[in-house]
């Protein structure tokens, strides 16, 4: 599925009601991506809120459908996460996804949508940035995120590498006050384990993936998948106990390897480790499979748009991540 200028972004607020609290990020947001090229549709639960969510889940599962059964909308982008978007999984309609596919895009929250609709359709989905989380950042950083959105979903991006980003920022600044730049991290990327597999890409938020572990909207994990993982504001205790889930559901024993991406405003607990630390402690010494961590397809920014379902080629050792041609 390629997107073009003039085509239409339909966006849809699955949980948090961020075009509630947020409206000049939300305006910020649209005024750029029209400023791209692109007609902008909102769902009918924009500038709406129900307490902690948009609306309630028939409300919020309509609007999601009704962006799916429109012909004009060519991309559905999630507003932003949340907690509760695996509440629309059971009325989604699958069926006119199937009919009409098109891209569908977010990230964190919506983890539990874009698995439950591969799982369901086999149609490949995207996970990537959120209209007002991430087009509603200011420069550079949006116009570095879109431009890994423009490339996989607009270019041909056959054999297409990811570069590490220069820079990258997890400074939090007010979104209704923030009037300038955020700061800019000097970028590394870290070769856990060396070695290339290339595989089928498996992506997402995996403190979201708690709530549909088990359910027909998971994705079933297969021998030589890369496994891509990452999550924002945990403290370590609960970090440690996620990675150990992975580990006794047999997870490890099947991947061919293993991303993480940066874990935004990681709670430490004053023991000074970073999240993948963890991660090797969990595995111990009993793995043999390609290990990169720290990388930008996660909640800091900028972001990747990378493909749930395609096959990709990890070299853990060059610290390079490649789109195959399928």
């Amino acid at each position: 599925m390629r997107l073009k200028k003039g085509d239409t972004i339909g966006v849809f607020s699955p949980s948090t009601p961020i075009t509630k609290f947020c409206p000049k990020r939300h305006a910020r947001a649209k005024e750029f991506l029209e400023g791209k090229g692109f007609k902008i549709k909102e769902g009918k639960l924009t500038g709406k809120s129900d307490y902690y969510r948009s609306g309630s889940i028939e409300e919020r599962a309509e609007e999601l459908n009704e962006l799916i059964r429109d012909p004009e909308v060519r991309c559905i982008m999630s507003a932003i996460g949340g907690m509760n978007s695996n509440s629309l999984l059971p009325y989604i309609d699958y069926k006119a996804f199937e009919k009409d596919p098109k891209v569908i895009i977010g990230y964190s929250d919506v983890t539990a949508i874009l698995m439950g609709i591969y799982a369901k359709t086999g149609i490949k989905t995207y996970y990537g940035p959120a209209f007002v989380a991430s087009f509603g950042e200011m420069e550079p950083y949006n116009e570095m995120t879109y431009r890994y959105f423009e490339d996989i979903l607009m270019d041909d991006n056959k054999g297409y590498v990811y570069e590490m980003p220069e820079f990258w920022t997890e400074e939090f600044i007010d979104w209704e006050t923030q009037e300038r730049e955020k700061d800019r991290n000097k970028n590394e990327w870290l070769t856990l384990k060396e070695g290339t597999v290339e595989g089928r890409l498996i992506i997402g938020n995996l403190n979201t993936m708690g709530g549909i572990w088990g359910s027909p909207y998971m994705p079933e994990i297969k021998d030589g998948d890369i496994l891509f993982i990452e999550d924002s504001l945990c403290d370590i205790a609960t970090v440690e106990r996620s990675f150990a889930h992975l580990k006794v559901s047999g997870f490890f024993d099947r991947i061919g390897g293993l991303i993480i991406g940066k874990h935004e405003l990681f709670k430490d607990g004053g023991t000074g480790r970073r999240s993948y630390e963890v991660l090797q402690e969990v595995l111990g010494n009993d793995y043999d499979f390609p290990f990169l961590a720290e990388v930008d397809c996660c909640h800091t920014h900028p972001m990747f748009t990378m493909e749930l379902g395609s096959t990709i080629r990890l070299d853990a050792g060059k610290k390079q991540i490649a789109v195959i041609n399928e």
